[in-house]
């Protein structure tokens, strides 16, 4: 297992408030929780990035297809949401491995494109790296503990 490299993303929180400080190459902002949950509401939440991620990448695959074509896509516009579903109709949605994380996508397409076009590019935006990430199944995270 190799060391995290020097351009890694590096996240802090303090001791009191759950605001994080978040340093993404020469980029800082702030990720929060709203007030009702303890925070300070002082920037996204961490599933707001997660959104964020996936739209831009969507985006941004888009205006990349559509460039490389020369298709008349003017703009795009992702609008994202999460939520927790059950798995299925049953008596232990409670149950611990019950619910699903579910996303949804929406793409406004602005131009004058044509419905073979528009068809293409909806294939397209599932092909987002970010998105192939997240539903790969082969997704790991590794957690190491450093002292000070």
């Amino acid at each position: 297992m190799s060391e995290i490299p020097n351009t890694a993303v590096v996240v802090r929180v303090g001791a009191e408030a759950l605001l994080a400080d978040v340093q993404a190459g020469m980029h800082t902002f702030f990720v929060d929780e709203p007030v009702a949950v303890g925070g300070l509401d002082r920037g996204p939440t961490p599933y707001d990035m997660l959104l964020s991620a996936l739209g831009a990448c969507t985006a941004i695959t888009l205006r990349l297809y559509a460039n490389q074509k020369k298709w008349p896509l003017e703009a795009i516009e992702v609008r994202l949401s999460h939520a927790r579903v059950h798995r299925q109709d049953c008596d232990k949605c409670e149950s611990p491995g019950e619910t699903l994380e579910e996303i949804r996508k929406e793409l406004r397409l602005l131009g004058p494109l044509t419905p073979d076009q528009l068809q293409r590019l909806h294939i397209i935006a599932d092909k987002c790296p970010v998105q192939k990430a997240l539903t790969s199944g082969s997704f790991r995270v590794f957690t190491t503990v450093v002292t000070a």
